[in-house]
């Protein structure tokens, strides 16, 4: 049994509406983002994102930063069910862990995604948000899921072969490495205008330079400029991984988790998927779970869902903070999961 239980009456008929809604999980609560924050991440916090599509479905995801409490982490899975019970249980929900989110996920930001160091129970903010002058810096890496990251303000941080920006309040300098790819060069301004636009209110400059040009304000922050790292490009070989996938039928998710697996290799038989029960498809050597409901499985079985995933998880010794989680209700399917069916129609 969890210890404590979420607010109840968290969320009102504007959820219904279409377009992107994002709450940050404070003190077992739901506290709605001004769009102007969407995108902007504390790594100490948990969030949940809706896109409500309309007729054409939703989807809803739990964002875990890697610095989350348990407790947090909890809160927000309760309110996830909560929010998927208001919804008539329509949404696809899926579970986004920091630096291990699906392309999907980041797609709902054109702007980009960063993390900031913080969260709701640290004074990180309100140092930050007193008199002193703001100083971070970001580090741009990627080819397809490009994205911002906090590091230590020193030329250390630094590489020929990504792009960095260091956010001076008033001023934002958006640097590019000599070796950095083309798209880390084209995401390092999406990234620059998203913290001018949700951290300065539109206020900030944003000064763009390419490695070897580096301002006197620049700097006079990190010191006389050192030879710099050389590109250290990310290793692409797991984009080629093969999808080896199981498929289990869980027989009680309210009790003791009891599995059956039905089938250790796919492409799956569609008809292995019985309405009256819950089942899991493993792809966890990828980093993914699947839990699909059938639409005559029993509430408790469909409320428990992500505890079943989290089990599942833990008995096949996966690391939590890298396995990625959708639970997928009858009728939601998505092409991802389609993938591993023969002849879905």
């Amino acid at each position: 049994m969890l210890p404590f239980q979420a607010a109840p009456d968290q969320f009102g008929p504007e959820v219904r509406q279409p377009g992107l809604h994002c709450w940050r999980v404070e003190k077992l609560k739901a506290v709605p983002l001004a769009a102007s924050e969407f995108g902007a991440f504390y790594n100490g916090d948990s969030y949940l994102v809706l896109q409500n599509r309309g007729d054409d479905g939703a989807d809803l995801h739990m964002w875990i930063g890697e610095k989350s409490s348990r407790d947090e982490q909890v809160a927000c899975a309760m309110l996830a069910t909560q929010l998927d019970n208001f919804l008539g249980g329509e949404p696809v929900q899926h579970r986004q862990v920091q630096g291990y989110e699906t392309p999907e996920f980041m797609n709902l930001f054109p702007r980009g995604v960063s993390y900031k160091e913080g969260g709701v129970e640290s004074a990180f903010r309100k140092q930050q948000s007193g008199s002193g002058p703001v100083q971070r810096l970001y580090h741009i890496k990627g080819k397809k899921n490009i994205r911002a990251k906090e590091v230590a303000l020193n030329w250390s941080s630094f590489n020929k072969g990504d792009c960095f920006i260091l956010d001076l309040g008033e001023t934002i300098v958006s640097w590019v490495g000599s070796q950095a790819n083309i798209f880390e060069k084209q995401k390092v301004r999406e990234i620059a205008s998203l913290i001018r636009d949700t951290e300065r209110h539109g206020k900030a400059q944003i000064t763009n330079i390419n490695e070897g040009e580096e301002t006197p304000e620049m700097l006079k922050i990190l010191g006389p400029m050192p030879a710099l790292k050389e590109s250290s490009p990310e290793d692409d070989s797991q984009a080629d991984a093969l999808n080896i996938a199981s498929l289990y039928k869980v027989s009680d998710a309210t009790g003791a988790m009891k599995l059956t697996k039905v089938s250790e290799k796919s492409p799956f038989a569609k008809d292995l998927l019985v309405r009256d029960d819950c089942f899991i498809l493993d792809n966890g050597t990828n980093g993914k779970i699947f839990v699909w409901k059938g639409s005559g499985a029993n509430a408790e079985e469909k409320k428990a869902a992500l505890k079943v995933a989290d089990d599942f998880i833990q008995k096949m010794n996966y690391p939590r903070m890298k396995t990625q989680v959708e639970i997928i209700p009858q009728g939601r399917e998505t092409v991802i999961f389609k993938q591993f069916f023969q002849n879905w129609n």
